[in-house]
Protein backbone atom coordinates (compact mmCIF):
# COMPACT_ATOMS: atom_id res chain seq x y z
CA UNK A 1 0.00 0.00 0.00
CA UNK A 2 1.42 3.39 -1.00
CA UNK A 3 0.76 5.73 1.93
CA UNK A 4 0.84 8.82 -0.31
CA UNK A 5 -1.88 7.44 -2.55
CA UNK A 6 -3.91 6.30 0.43
CA UNK A 7 -3.88 9.83 1.84
CA UNK A 8 -4.83 11.28 -1.54
CA UNK A 9 -7.68 8.83 -2.01
CA UNK A 10 -9.10 9.26 1.47
CA UNK A 11 -8.86 13.03 1.19
CA UNK A 12 -10.58 12.98 -2.17
CA UNK A 13 -13.44 10.90 -0.86
CA UNK A 14 -13.88 13.21 2.11
CA UNK A 15 -14.40 16.04 -0.37
CA UNK A 16 -16.99 14.21 -2.47
CA UNK A 17 -19.66 13.18 -0.01
CA UNK A 18 -22.48 14.82 -1.91
CA UNK A 19 -23.36 14.78 -5.59
CA UNK A 20 -22.24 18.03 -7.18
CA UNK A 21 -24.88 20.46 -8.37
CA UNK A 22 -22.31 22.66 -10.05
CA UNK A 23 -19.52 21.31 -12.19
CA UNK A 24 -16.47 22.70 -13.89
CA UNK A 25 -13.33 21.17 -15.32
CA UNK A 26 -9.64 21.72 -15.02
CA UNK A 27 -7.80 22.24 -18.27
CA UNK A 28 -4.72 20.05 -17.92
CA UNK A 29 -1.87 20.89 -20.27
CA UNK A 30 1.80 20.24 -19.44
CA UNK A 31 3.03 23.33 -21.29
CA UNK A 32 0.58 25.72 -19.63
CA UNK A 33 1.18 24.24 -16.19
CA UNK A 34 4.96 24.46 -16.67
CA UNK A 35 4.65 28.11 -17.67
CA UNK A 36 2.48 28.88 -14.67
CA UNK A 37 4.98 27.13 -12.42
CA UNK A 38 7.78 29.35 -13.72
CA UNK A 39 5.72 32.39 -12.78
CA UNK A 40 4.57 31.02 -9.43
CA UNK A 41 7.86 29.65 -8.08
CA UNK A 42 9.54 32.95 -7.04
CA UNK A 43 6.32 34.17 -5.46
CA UNK A 44 5.69 30.93 -3.56
CA UNK A 45 9.30 30.85 -2.38
CA UNK A 46 8.91 34.40 -1.11
CA UNK A 47 5.78 33.28 0.76
CA UNK A 48 7.68 30.42 2.40
CA UNK A 49 5.50 27.82 0.67
CA UNK A 50 6.76 24.61 -0.98
CA UNK A 51 6.90 25.72 -4.61
CA UNK A 52 8.11 22.32 -5.77
CA UNK A 53 4.98 20.62 -4.47
CA UNK A 54 2.35 23.21 -5.31
CA UNK A 55 0.50 23.46 -8.61
CA UNK A 56 -1.29 26.31 -10.32
CA UNK A 57 -4.18 24.81 -12.29
CA UNK A 58 -6.58 26.33 -14.80
CA UNK A 59 -10.33 25.93 -14.36
CA UNK A 60 -12.43 25.65 -17.51
CA UNK A 61 -14.62 28.64 -16.73
CA UNK A 62 -14.86 31.89 -18.66
CA UNK A 63 -15.73 33.95 -15.59
CA UNK A 64 -13.11 35.82 -13.55
CA UNK A 65 -12.04 34.03 -10.40
CA UNK A 66 -9.18 32.42 -8.50
CA UNK A 67 -9.32 30.36 -5.32
CA UNK A 68 -7.58 27.84 -3.10
CA UNK A 69 -9.02 24.80 -1.32
CA UNK A 70 -5.91 23.25 0.20
CA UNK A 71 -2.20 23.91 0.63
CA UNK A 72 -1.14 22.27 -2.63
CA UNK A 73 -3.16 23.97 -5.38
CA UNK A 74 -4.06 27.41 -6.64
CA UNK A 75 -6.95 27.47 -9.10
CA UNK A 76 -7.33 30.21 -11.71
CA UNK A 77 -10.29 30.46 -14.04
CA UNK A 78 -9.45 30.50 -17.73
CA UNK A 79 -11.45 33.69 -18.07
CA UNK A 80 -9.25 35.50 -15.57
CA UNK A 81 -6.00 34.25 -17.11
CA UNK A 82 -7.15 35.45 -20.53
CA UNK A 83 -8.30 38.79 -19.08
CA UNK A 84 -4.96 39.66 -17.47
CA UNK A 85 -2.42 41.47 -19.63
CA UNK A 86 0.91 41.26 -17.77
CA UNK A 87 2.95 38.70 -15.90
CA UNK A 88 2.91 40.98 -12.84
CA UNK A 89 -0.88 40.87 -12.74
CA UNK A 90 -0.93 37.08 -12.82
CA UNK A 91 1.81 36.86 -10.22
CA UNK A 92 -0.18 39.20 -7.98
CA UNK A 93 -3.18 36.85 -8.19
CA UNK A 94 -0.92 33.93 -7.28
CA UNK A 95 0.58 35.94 -4.42
CA UNK A 96 -2.86 36.81 -3.06
CA UNK A 97 -4.06 33.21 -3.10
CA UNK A 98 -0.76 32.06 -1.62
CA UNK A 99 -1.34 34.52 1.21
CA UNK A 100 -4.65 32.85 2.06
CA UNK A 101 -2.70 29.60 2.44
CA UNK A 102 0.27 31.06 4.33
CA UNK A 103 -1.97 33.06 6.68
CA UNK A 104 -3.97 29.98 7.63
CA UNK A 105 -7.30 31.09 6.16
CA UNK A 106 -7.88 27.82 4.33
CA UNK A 107 -6.81 25.68 7.26
CA UNK A 108 -9.33 27.40 9.51
CA UNK A 109 -12.10 27.08 6.97
CA UNK A 110 -11.41 23.40 6.42
CA UNK A 111 -11.35 22.74 10.16
CA UNK A 112 -14.59 24.65 10.65
CA UNK A 113 -16.24 22.79 7.77
CA UNK A 114 -15.26 19.43 9.16
CA UNK A 115 -16.30 20.33 12.67
CA UNK A 116 -19.78 21.35 11.54
CA UNK A 117 -20.02 18.53 8.96
CA UNK A 118 -20.54 21.17 6.28
CA UNK A 119 -17.96 19.38 4.22
CA UNK A 120 -20.61 16.87 3.24
CA UNK A 121 -22.88 19.68 2.04
CA UNK A 122 -21.06 20.52 -1.15
CA UNK A 123 -18.62 17.85 -2.28
CA UNK A 124 -15.48 18.56 -4.26
CA UNK A 125 -13.98 15.98 -6.59
CA UNK A 126 -10.56 16.21 -8.12
CA UNK A 127 -11.46 13.78 -10.85
CA UNK A 128 -10.49 13.16 -14.42
CA UNK A 129 -12.70 13.37 -17.48
CA UNK A 130 -10.56 12.44 -20.44
CA UNK A 131 -11.58 14.00 -23.72
CA UNK A 132 -12.09 11.96 -26.85
CA UNK A 133 -8.82 11.57 -28.66
CA UNK A 134 -10.31 12.59 -31.97
CA UNK A 135 -11.69 15.92 -30.75
CA UNK A 136 -9.13 18.66 -31.42
CA UNK A 137 -11.08 21.07 -29.23
CA UNK A 138 -10.72 18.87 -26.18
CA UNK A 139 -7.81 18.14 -23.91
CA UNK A 140 -7.09 16.24 -20.73
CA UNK A 141 -9.44 17.56 -18.05
CA UNK A 142 -9.94 17.06 -14.35
CA UNK A 143 -13.47 17.69 -13.19
CA UNK A 144 -14.32 19.56 -10.03
CA UNK A 145 -17.80 19.85 -8.67
CA UNK A 146 -19.47 21.52 -5.74
CA UNK A 147 -22.91 22.80 -4.83
CA UNK A 148 -22.94 26.44 -5.84
CA UNK A 149 -24.27 27.90 -2.60
CA UNK A 150 -21.66 26.06 -0.54
CA UNK A 151 -19.01 27.06 -3.04
CA UNK A 152 -19.69 30.74 -2.41
CA UNK A 153 -19.66 30.17 1.33
CA UNK A 154 -16.57 28.02 1.51
CA UNK A 155 -14.47 30.01 -0.93
CA UNK A 156 -15.64 33.33 0.47
CA UNK A 157 -13.24 35.36 2.57
CA UNK A 158 -13.92 38.04 5.15
CA UNK A 159 -12.83 41.62 4.64
CA UNK A 160 -10.25 41.15 7.38
CA UNK A 161 -8.81 38.13 5.61
CA UNK A 162 -8.72 40.03 2.33
CA UNK A 163 -6.87 42.95 3.89
CA UNK A 164 -4.39 40.55 5.45
CA UNK A 165 -3.87 38.72 2.16
CA UNK A 166 -3.42 42.02 0.30
CA UNK A 167 -0.62 43.14 2.57
CA UNK A 168 1.06 39.73 2.54
CA UNK A 169 0.86 39.60 -1.25
CA UNK A 170 2.69 42.93 -1.52
CA UNK A 171 5.49 41.55 0.66
CA UNK A 172 5.77 38.36 -1.36
CA UNK A 173 5.87 40.22 -4.66
CA UNK A 174 8.55 42.67 -3.58
CA UNK A 175 10.67 39.88 -2.10
CA UNK A 176 10.39 38.09 -5.43
CA UNK A 177 11.40 41.22 -7.34
CA UNK A 178 7.95 41.63 -8.91
CA UNK A 179 6.34 45.06 -9.29
CA UNK A 180 3.36 45.10 -6.87
CA UNK A 181 1.54 47.51 -9.16
CA UNK A 182 0.10 44.37 -10.75
CA UNK A 183 -2.03 43.90 -7.63
CA UNK A 184 -3.58 47.33 -8.09
CA UNK A 185 -4.23 46.59 -11.76
CA UNK A 186 -6.13 43.43 -10.81
CA UNK A 187 -8.12 45.28 -8.16
CA UNK A 188 -9.07 47.92 -10.71
CA UNK A 189 -10.44 45.22 -13.02
CA UNK A 190 -12.98 44.44 -10.32
CA UNK A 191 -13.56 48.00 -9.11
CA UNK A 192 -17.23 48.85 -8.90
CA UNK A 193 -18.28 45.21 -8.53
CA UNK A 194 -19.59 45.81 -5.02
CA UNK A 195 -22.21 48.15 -6.53
CA UNK A 196 -23.66 45.34 -8.63
CA UNK A 197 -26.18 42.78 -7.47
CA UNK A 198 -24.67 39.49 -6.35
CA UNK A 199 -25.96 37.71 -9.44
CA UNK A 200 -24.14 40.11 -11.74
CA UNK A 201 -20.82 40.15 -9.90
CA UNK A 202 -17.85 38.11 -11.05
CA UNK A 203 -17.22 35.12 -8.77
CA UNK A 204 -13.96 36.71 -7.64
CA UNK A 205 -15.84 39.72 -6.30
CA UNK A 206 -18.31 37.49 -4.45
CA UNK A 207 -15.62 35.37 -2.82
CA UNK A 208 -13.07 38.18 -2.29
CA UNK A 209 -14.93 41.17 -0.76
CA UNK A 210 -14.00 44.43 -2.49
CA UNK A 211 -14.24 47.98 -1.26
CA UNK A 212 -12.97 51.44 -2.12
CA UNK A 213 -10.97 51.42 1.12
CA UNK A 214 -9.29 48.19 0.12
CA UNK A 215 -8.35 49.58 -3.29
CA UNK A 216 -6.95 52.76 -1.72
CA UNK A 217 -4.91 50.72 0.75
CA UNK A 218 -3.46 48.64 -2.09
CA UNK A 219 -2.64 51.74 -4.12
CA UNK A 220 -0.77 53.20 -1.15
CA UNK A 221 1.11 50.00 -0.41
CA UNK A 222 2.16 49.45 -4.02
CA UNK A 223 2.92 53.14 -4.51
CA UNK A 224 5.67 52.94 -1.91
CA UNK A 225 7.64 50.78 -4.37
CA UNK A 226 6.95 52.80 -7.49
CA UNK A 227 9.92 52.85 -9.88
CA UNK A 228 11.91 50.19 -8.01
CA UNK A 229 11.10 47.26 -10.33
CA UNK A 230 11.34 46.68 -14.04
CA UNK A 231 9.46 44.12 -16.09
CA UNK A 232 11.11 40.71 -16.25
CA UNK A 233 11.32 39.52 -19.89
CA UNK A 234 11.53 35.88 -18.80
CA UNK A 235 8.35 36.17 -16.72
CA UNK A 236 6.69 37.97 -19.60
CA UNK A 237 7.59 35.11 -21.95
CA UNK A 238 6.09 32.42 -19.71
CA UNK A 239 2.98 34.52 -19.17
CA UNK A 240 2.48 35.00 -22.90
CA UNK A 241 3.14 31.31 -23.55
CA UNK A 242 0.57 30.15 -21.01
CA UNK A 243 -2.04 32.66 -22.08
CA UNK A 244 -1.27 32.16 -25.77
CA UNK A 245 -1.68 28.39 -25.74
CA UNK A 246 -4.76 28.53 -23.54
CA UNK A 247 -6.35 31.10 -25.82
CA UNK A 248 -5.51 29.07 -28.92
CA UNK A 249 -7.50 26.12 -27.58
CA UNK A 250 -10.13 28.21 -25.80
CA UNK A 251 -11.06 30.79 -28.40
CA UNK A 252 -12.26 30.46 -31.97
CA UNK A 253 -9.46 29.63 -34.46
CA UNK A 254 -10.27 32.70 -36.56
CA UNK A 255 -9.81 34.94 -33.53
CA UNK A 256 -6.49 33.26 -32.71
CA UNK A 257 -5.16 33.64 -36.24
CA UNK A 258 -6.00 37.35 -36.23
CA UNK A 259 -4.24 37.91 -32.91
CA UNK A 260 -1.49 35.28 -33.06
CA UNK A 261 1.35 37.80 -33.10
CA UNK A 262 0.17 39.85 -30.12
CA UNK A 263 2.64 38.25 -27.71
CA UNK A 264 5.68 39.62 -29.48
CA UNK A 265 7.35 36.20 -29.48
CA UNK A 266 7.70 34.42 -32.82
CA UNK A 267 7.61 30.91 -31.35
CA UNK A 268 4.42 31.63 -29.40
CA UNK A 269 2.88 33.14 -32.52
CA UNK A 270 3.67 30.02 -34.55
CA UNK A 271 2.46 27.69 -31.80
CA UNK A 272 -0.86 29.55 -31.64
CA UNK A 273 -1.22 29.32 -35.39
CA UNK A 274 -0.45 25.58 -35.31
CA UNK A 275 -3.22 24.99 -32.75
CA UNK A 276 -5.69 27.16 -34.67
CA UNK A 277 -4.94 25.43 -37.96
CA UNK A 278 -5.26 22.03 -36.31
CA UNK A 279 -8.61 22.92 -34.77
CA UNK A 280 -9.93 24.27 -38.07
CA UNK A 281 -8.98 21.13 -39.99
CA UNK A 282 -5.83 22.45 -41.69
CA UNK A 283 -3.65 19.63 -40.42
CA UNK A 284 -0.88 19.93 -42.98
CA UNK A 285 -0.32 23.58 -42.12
CA UNK A 286 -0.39 22.75 -38.40
CA UNK A 287 2.23 20.01 -38.79
CA UNK A 288 4.43 22.24 -40.95
CA UNK A 289 4.34 24.87 -38.20
CA UNK A 290 5.18 22.28 -35.55
CA UNK A 291 8.14 21.02 -37.56
CA UNK A 292 9.47 24.58 -37.77
CA UNK A 293 9.04 25.07 -34.03
CA UNK A 294 10.80 21.82 -33.17
CA UNK A 295 13.64 22.55 -35.57
CA UNK A 296 14.25 25.83 -33.75
CA UNK A 297 13.89 24.31 -30.24
CA UNK A 298 14.55 20.55 -30.47
CA UNK A 299 14.94 20.14 -26.71
CA UNK A 300 11.58 21.63 -25.77
CA UNK A 301 9.49 18.66 -24.53
CA UNK A 302 6.24 20.60 -24.67
CA UNK A 303 6.57 21.21 -28.41
CA UNK A 304 7.06 17.48 -28.96
CA UNK A 305 4.04 16.82 -26.73
CA UNK A 306 1.86 19.18 -28.76
CA UNK A 307 3.21 17.63 -31.96
CA UNK A 308 2.22 14.21 -30.62
CA UNK A 309 -1.28 15.42 -29.73
CA UNK A 310 -1.87 16.82 -33.21
CA UNK A 311 -0.55 13.65 -34.87
CA UNK A 312 -2.60 11.38 -32.63
CA UNK A 313 -5.79 13.33 -33.25
CA UNK A 314 -5.08 13.06 -37.00
CA UNK A 315 -4.76 9.26 -36.52
CA UNK A 316 -1.07 9.25 -37.48
CA UNK A 317 -0.38 6.82 -34.67
CA UNK A 318 3.21 5.79 -35.34
CA UNK A 319 4.37 9.35 -35.90
CA UNK A 320 2.55 10.38 -32.70
CA UNK A 321 4.38 7.66 -30.75
CA UNK A 322 7.68 9.03 -32.00
CA UNK A 323 6.79 12.57 -30.94
CA UNK A 324 5.54 11.50 -27.51
CA UNK A 325 8.59 9.29 -27.05
CA UNK A 326 10.89 12.25 -27.63
CA UNK A 327 8.84 14.34 -25.21
CA UNK A 328 9.16 11.67 -22.51
CA UNK A 329 12.94 11.48 -22.98
CA UNK A 330 13.15 15.23 -22.46
CA UNK A 331 10.69 15.36 -19.53
CA UNK A 332 10.69 11.90 -17.91
CA UNK A 333 9.10 13.14 -14.68
CA UNK A 334 6.22 15.06 -16.20
CA UNK A 335 3.18 12.96 -15.30
CA UNK A 336 0.96 14.39 -18.03
CA UNK A 337 3.48 13.76 -20.81
CA UNK A 338 4.28 10.26 -19.59
CA UNK A 339 0.59 9.46 -19.28
CA UNK A 340 -0.17 10.74 -22.77
CA UNK A 341 2.61 8.55 -24.18
CA UNK A 342 1.08 5.57 -22.41
CA UNK A 343 -2.33 6.50 -23.80
CA UNK A 344 -0.92 6.67 -27.33
CA UNK A 345 0.68 3.25 -26.91
CA UNK A 346 -2.64 1.86 -25.70
CA UNK A 347 -4.45 3.40 -28.67
CA UNK A 348 -1.85 1.81 -30.95
CA UNK A 349 -2.92 -1.62 -29.67
CA UNK A 350 0.11 -2.30 -27.49
CA UNK A 351 -1.11 -2.54 -23.87
CA UNK A 352 2.03 -4.35 -22.73
CA UNK A 353 4.22 -1.42 -23.81
CA UNK A 354 1.72 1.11 -22.47
CA UNK A 355 1.53 -0.41 -18.98
CA UNK A 356 4.89 0.74 -17.51
CA UNK A 357 4.39 4.29 -18.76
CA UNK A 358 0.88 4.49 -17.36
CA UNK A 359 2.09 3.07 -14.05
CA UNK A 360 4.87 5.64 -13.95
CA UNK A 361 2.46 8.47 -14.70
CA UNK A 362 0.12 7.30 -11.95
CA UNK A 363 3.00 7.11 -9.48
CA UNK A 364 4.09 10.65 -10.38
CA UNK A 365 0.57 12.05 -9.97
CA UNK A 366 -2.09 9.79 -8.51
CA UNK A 367 -4.98 12.17 -9.21
CA UNK A 368 -5.42 11.77 -12.97
CA UNK A 369 -8.38 9.49 -13.54
CA UNK A 370 -7.70 9.41 -17.26
CA UNK A 371 -4.49 7.53 -16.49
CA UNK A 372 -6.36 5.25 -14.10
CA UNK A 373 -8.87 4.56 -16.87
CA UNK A 374 -6.11 3.73 -19.33
CA UNK A 375 -4.33 1.60 -16.74
CA UNK A 376 -7.51 -0.35 -16.09
CA UNK A 377 -7.95 -0.81 -19.83
CA UNK A 378 -4.38 -2.02 -20.24
CA UNK A 379 -4.74 -4.55 -17.40
CA UNK A 380 -8.06 -5.74 -18.83
CA UNK A 381 -6.54 -6.29 -22.27
CA UNK A 382 -3.69 -8.22 -20.66
CA UNK A 383 -6.14 -10.46 -18.80
CA UNK A 384 -5.56 -9.11 -15.27
CA UNK A 385 -9.18 -8.43 -14.34
CA UNK A 386 -8.35 -7.97 -10.65
CA UNK A 387 -6.07 -5.00 -11.29
CA UNK A 388 -8.51 -3.68 -13.90
CA UNK A 389 -11.27 -3.66 -11.26
CA UNK A 390 -8.95 -2.02 -8.73
CA UNK A 391 -8.02 0.80 -11.11
CA UNK A 392 -11.68 1.28 -12.01
CA UNK A 393 -12.60 1.55 -8.34
CA UNK A 394 -9.85 4.11 -7.74
CA UNK A 395 -10.97 6.11 -10.75
CA UNK A 396 -14.56 6.23 -9.54
CA UNK A 397 -13.35 7.20 -6.07
CA UNK A 398 -11.47 10.18 -7.46
CA UNK A 399 -14.51 11.14 -9.51
CA UNK A 400 -16.63 11.33 -6.39
CA UNK A 401 -18.68 8.22 -7.21
CA UNK A 402 -18.33 6.13 -4.04
CA UNK A 403 -21.20 3.79 -4.92
CA UNK A 404 -19.51 2.74 -8.17
CA UNK A 405 -16.12 2.69 -6.44
CA UNK A 406 -17.51 0.31 -3.83
CA UNK A 407 -18.84 -2.12 -6.45
CA UNK A 408 -15.52 -2.38 -8.24
CA UNK A 409 -13.50 -2.48 -5.01
CA UNK A 410 -15.48 -5.52 -3.89
CA UNK A 411 -14.90 -7.14 -7.26
CA UNK A 412 -11.16 -6.44 -7.00
CA UNK A 413 -11.01 -7.92 -3.50
CA UNK A 414 -12.49 -11.14 -4.84
CA UNK A 415 -9.98 -11.38 -7.68
CA UNK A 416 -6.68 -10.22 -6.10
CA UNK A 417 -4.52 -12.25 -3.74
CA UNK A 418 -5.43 -11.44 -0.16
CA UNK A 419 -2.82 -9.27 1.51
CA UNK A 420 -1.17 -8.23 -1.76
CA UNK A 421 -0.51 -4.50 -2.37
CA UNK A 422 -3.39 -4.34 -4.85
CA UNK A 423 -5.74 -6.11 -2.44
CA UNK A 424 -4.80 -3.60 0.30
CA UNK A 425 -5.52 -0.68 -2.05
CA UNK A 426 -8.91 -2.18 -2.89
CA UNK A 427 -9.61 -2.55 0.83
CA UNK A 428 -8.83 1.14 1.34
CA UNK A 429 -11.19 2.10 -1.48
CA UNK A 430 -13.92 -0.08 0.03
CA UNK A 431 -13.55 1.44 3.49
CA UNK A 432 -13.40 5.02 2.23
CA UNK A 433 -16.37 4.48 -0.09
CA UNK A 434 -18.46 2.98 2.70
CA UNK A 435 -17.59 5.93 4.93
CA UNK A 436 -18.59 8.37 2.19
CA UNK A 437 -21.91 6.60 1.58
CA UNK A 438 -22.67 6.44 5.30
CA UNK A 439 -21.99 10.16 5.64
CA UNK A 440 -24.36 10.91 2.79
CA UNK A 441 -27.15 8.91 4.38
CA UNK A 442 -26.99 10.84 7.66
Amino acid sequence: MQSGFKATLLAALMWVLAAPAFAASLLRDPDIEHSLKQLATPVLNAAGLPAGRMQVLVVDDSTLNAFVIDRDHIFIHAGLLLKLTTAEQLQSVIAHEAAHIANGHIARRTANARASQNLAAFGLALAAAAAATGNPNAGVAIGIGMQSSAQRSFFGHTRAEEASADQSAIRYLTRAGVDPRGSVDVMEIFSGQELLSAGRQDPYARSHPLSRDRLRAMQAAAGAYEGRFTADPTANYWFERARGKLGAFYRAPKWTLRRAGDSGHKDIELMRKAVAWHRSGKGDEALKAMNSLIKAAPNDPFLHELHGQILLERRQIQAALGAYGRAVKLAPRNALIVGQYGHALLVSGNPKAALPHLERSANLERRDARVLRDLGGAYAQLGNTGMASLLTSERYALQGRPKDALIHAKRALGLLNQGSPGWQRAQDVLLASEAALNSRSK
